[in-house]
């Protein structure tokens, strides 16, 4: 089994030079363990998940630590929340840099330990799952990079198609084993992340509920979130809403994009749009196995901002910053799918699934540079092949450089 390389591995080996901790979360089997383990041979390993050394955590924190002499990586560490306690006096006693790597796949409970304990300590990355940039043995980029400079296709990767890749989604084991998106991997991992990660995060009496709500969730992609419609098909209130999508959140099953709200004198939607991070749960969870399935779905163009989209929230992870991402919507409908904030200002970006670029796909583009009265860039991505020129110096972008 071939190893793929992580664009996040440098910002951690940078991060284990200029911090004493530094904490990894992301979504299970986004490969935070092999990254670990490969990048930092080492250290000392053990994993919070095996009852042994979780009650010998949970017991005896003082005897679980003073078996490291040097430095450790501390998997799912929030199963044992007082030992963040010891360890910020660990490190407070002797501020060696690097000294303990803590990772886990519930962002919300170990981010609550951290900020409680290890603040100013710390350094926190996310891994996601993999970008296509990965996939193709791409070297990293930022999402400015992603945004301006346009990568080559191979010959063998200008015979796939982006519903192919959707649909197979990005999780290392998916590609590692060579699996196709009708074996019941997700159904597996779908089990697995309600069983050990919504347990502990949240009170539902059933979990069969909670299961209904990420498919209603995933009917919703790239719309704007209606809470109180989303609880009305679910048979739950407003609140419980609010809470079990905080738990999709926190352990990095959907991502929410907010609405750009700067003064542009007109009235804009405040509401944000939900996408998931893998667009192979998404397919699975709208029962869609095969790419020509999802090319006659309703919600292709959806599936495709997602797909699209995902790419620089990877980026941005990648790279070690945080997103600035947002999408620009007012009263009256005028949209643009995603605003991306730069070093030098707001970058544009439009998303079209369809192959042909036709004149309607720069509507948004158009009125954004109306409205904000800059000639700033402005980017459409479409489906076809082709990189081009397109009018008002809108650049026009293929899906497969995107990565």
């Amino acid at each position: 089994m071939q190893l793929i390389p992580r664009h996040l591995a440098p910002t951690l080996r940078r991060a284990v030079r200029k911090f004493p901790v530094v904490s990894l979360t992301g979504p299970r089997q986004a490969g935070k363990t092999t990254l670990l383990q490969h990048q930092f041979a080492e250290y000392a390993y053990v994993s919070l998940e095996r009852p042994d050394e979780r009650a010998l955590a949970l017991t005896d924190p003082l005897g679980f630590l003073a078996r490291f002499s040097g430095p450790v990586i501390i998997d799912e560490a929030q199963h044992a929340p007082d030992l963040f306690s010891y360890i910020q006096v660990a490190v407070d006693e002797d501020r060696a840099l690097g000294r303990f790597i803590l990772s886990g796949s519930q962002n919300f409970l170990l981010m609550r330990r951290i900020t409680q304990s290890l603040a100013g300590r710390v350094r926190i990355t996310h891994l996601m799952p993999l970008s296509r940039g990965e996939l193709t043995g791409r070297s990293g980029r930022t999402a400015a990079e992603l945004l301006t400079e346009v990568a080559v296709d191979s010959d063998t990767e200008r015979e796939a198609r982006w519903t192919d890749q959707a649909v197979r989604g990005s999780y290392p084991p998916i590609h590692e084993r060579r699996l196709d998106p009708e074996d019941e991997w997700y159904g597996q991992y779908l089990q697995t992340y309600l069983q050990r990660d919504v347990r502990d995060l949240t009170q539902v009496g059933n979990l069969n509920d909670f299961s209904k709500f990420i498919s209603l969730c995933a009917g919703r992609v790239g719309g704007l979130l209606d809470l109180s419609s989303l609880g009305d098909d679910c048979g739950v209130g407003h609140d419980t809403v609010r809470r079990w999508l905080s738990v999709l959140e926190t352990g990095f099953q959907v991502f929410r994009l907010y609405p750009y709200l700067r003064n542009f004198r007109k009235r804009l939607t405040k509401r944000p749009k939900i996408y998931f991070t893998d667009t192979g749960l998404l397919c699975w969870l709208l029962g869609i196995r095969t790419a020509d399935q999802l090319w006659q779905h309703p919600l292709r163009g959806a599936v495709f901002e997602n797909f699209i989209i995902a790419e620089v929230l990877k980026a941005e992870y990648n790279a070690g910053a945080v997103p600035r991402l947002s999408f620009f919507r007012d009263q009256h409908g005028s949209e643009v799918d995603l605003i991306v904030e730069t070093s030098h200002g707001p970058h544009a970006v439009e998303i079209k699934s369809g192959e042909t670029v036709a004149t309607d796909m720069f509507r948004g583009l158009r009125f954004w540079g109306s409205v904000t009265g800059e000639d700033g860039p402005r980017t459409l991505v479409y489906g076809g092949d082709e990189d081009r020129p397109g009018p008002d110096g809108i650049s026009v972008r293929s899906w497969r450089g995107w990565r």
